[in-house]
């Protein structure tokens, strides 16, 4: 039976690249996980095994590093510009490139006091200790004309130990599930937001500064909702970042509900009031949405 070639594209995945800065004793970190996608014409690649429009993928492996140096790491965004342009634009057989990047964050670790007895304990600015709370994220798409910028975070822990409620859903023969009137909402956040910036005419966002405001609004969103769904929540955290920064206009939240179940402790005579919980990993509630500007299209991908 005839088949045909569909989508297809190749690149080299998770390049971990760590980038220091020196500013004079004081030290700065950037730390990346960066895949490469590229596609274009690769017909004959895949039909006779032709390379004549391959780019090894071992070259844009050294192009990750080299860019590095050449153009530092600003921020995850601006450095996956910088790459998807240069392989665009210095290779004719490429149509698009797909740079997808995972940001891991490092804080400085506080020096001692000036007045420790510790030798050096006041010029301490190159120790760092990893942060745990999430990953930022970042993918950059160029078809040599227009640019999609998606950037995100993943595993990002909240809770709310009060003002969250669930009661007055749909029951049939198989429902156990008893309605609550206070309760735990926990999740983990995992959001990802697409900006309006598209072309090199327009003016490019502040990228660090638009995901730090971006990360405020939506923990502030989480905490100030008195919710009586996660979906609600959903939607109230969506909805502050599209309202709080006018460079995005679409954002995709992903939200598993830790439960958190209250135990019985009946058996020992003892009242739960609303104190000890059991907390349970699996199975979860999965609660997903994407949140638009108004007269907008959607384009993040809901599954990917």
């Amino acid at each position: 039976m005839p088949t045909y070639l569909g989508q297809n594209q190749y690149g080299k995945a998770e390049n971990r690249v760590v980038k220091i800065t020196r500013d004079g004793a004081t030290h700065h970190i950037k730390d990346l996980n960066v895949s490469v996608a590229l596609s274009g014409d690769m017909d004959d690649v895949h039909y006779s095994g032709s390379n004549a429009n391959v780019l090894p993928t071992d070259t844009t492996k050294n192009t990750v590093f080299a860019f590095a140096k050449e153009h530092g790491i600003e921020s995850a965004e601006a450095f996956g510009i910088h790459l998807a342009r240069h392989f665009v634009t210095s290779q004719e057989p490429i149509k698009q490139a797909r740079i997808r990047i995972e940001e891991y964050t490092w804080e400085r670790i506080p020096a001692s006091d000036a007045n420790s007895p510790l030798t050096g304990a006041d010029e301490v600015r190159h120790s760092f200790v990893r942060k745990g709370q999430e990953t930022r994220i970042s993918e950059i798409t160029f078809d040599g004309e227009s640019w999609q910028v998606i950037s995100g975070l993943t595993g990002l822990v909240v809770m709310n130990s009060t003002n969250s409620e669930f009661w007055g859903y749909v029951k049939d023969k198989y429902t156990t599930l008893k309605e609550a009137h206070d309760r735990i909402l926990a999740t983990e956040v995992n959001a990802r937001w697409r900006f309006n910036w598209t072309h090199d005419d327009q003016r490019a966002p502040q990228w660090e500064r638009s995901y730090e405001q971006v990360r405020k609004h939506l923990l502030e969103a989480f905490s100030e909702t008195y919710s009586l769904s996660l979906q609600q929540t959903l939607y109230a955290m969506g909805s502050r970042v599209i309202n709080s920064r006018s460079e995005i206009d679409e954002v995709r939240l992903s939200l598993p509900n830790k439960h958190h179940f209250l135990v019985d402790l009946s058996p020992f005579d003892l009242k739960n009031d609303n104190e000890v919980y059991f907390a349970a990993d699996r199975p979860y509630g999965l609660i997903e949405g994407t949140v638009l500007r108004d007269g907008v299209e959607a384009r993040i991908p809901v599954t990917d």
